[in-house]
């Protein structure tokens, strides 16, 4: 194939999970090529750098080869690489574990007793 709408290679190689949901980032210009936002109705070329910007970070994507038809994960690796760089990645990580405790799922909620432990713990009044 030589001609593909970026929401539809955006679906086939598995960056989102319905066409629908490509078009939309699109539209919302949440997909850019060069700085540009595109429209869902952009052809694809071989080698394009593909901004898509996930707050808080943008991926970067490159175009390793066409493809209009979804396909399995372990196939769709050799038509797109991710290229994004290591300061936004580290930025993501960053994120992740800011805020949140890590807790056991099978322990459940934390009681009142728990969480007045919890904030003593943490010097919260």
């Amino acid at each position: 194939m030589d001609k593909v709408r970026i929401d539809k290679w955006l679906w086939a190689v598995r960056i989102f999970k319905t066409r629908s949901m490509a078009s939309e980032a699109c539209k919302k210009g949440k997909v850019t090529i060069n700085g540009v936002s595109i429209k869902p109705s952009r052809e694809v070329r071989l080698n394009e750098l593909i901004d898509l910007r996930v707050p808080p970070i943008t991926r970067t994507y490159k175009v390793l080869d066409i493809s209009g038809k979804r396909m399995g994960a372990k196939l769709a690796v050799d038509f797109v690489k991710d290229v994004t760089a290591q300061d936004q990645l580290d930025l993501l990580d960053a994120t992740k574990t800011f805020g949140f405790e890590k807790r056991d799922r099978s322990i459940g909620r934390p009681t009142k007793h728990d969480r007045r432990m919890i904030d003593k713990l943490k010097d919260i009044n």
